[in-house]
């Protein structure tokens, strides 16, 4: 797979979890699924502390969008340097590990099996980006 590839199949991953996590920090019942599920409410949304985190994590993983397609030369990286591409990218490789990590103690099918494999195989992707 050539590395262009690589970003844009990040690119779409990435586009689906800002998908996930706008709906809910608008409210969609799928609280369940999220945040280990610990916070759901009895309409299924979460609560305004959580749909703001979720708010902050839809416009951050928008920016991973940006570094992911800024590493393969998709867009243009403005002042940012090559090197700091990769420290982001080996950076989010670790942030994703963990994120696995946390979802694979979900207890939601969604949170464990869904996100969980999301978020793995966004850690394999952000490594092969950051190692070319």
């Amino acid at each position: 797979m050539n590395i262009e590839t690589v970003a844009m199949v990040a690119t779409a991953l990435l586009a689906l979890a800002s998908a996930f996590q706008i709906g809910l920090a608008a409210g969609a019942p799928w609280g369940a699924a999220a945040y280990g599920g610990r916070a759901v409410l009895s309409d299924g949304a979460l609560p305004i502390a959580y749909r703001w985190a979720s708010a902050v994590a839809a416009l951050t993983l928008i920016g991973v969008i940006w570094v992911a397609l800024a590493s393969a030369s998709l867009v243009g990286r403005g002042s940012v340097s090559g090197s700091a591409l990769t420290v982001l990218l080996w950076a989010l490789t670790a942030v994703f590990v963990l994120n696995t990590l946390g979802n694979a103690r979900g207890h939601h099918p969604v949170e464990r099996w869904g996100a969980g494999t999301v978020t793995a195989i966004l850690a394999a992707l952000c490594a092969v980006l950051a190692a070319r």
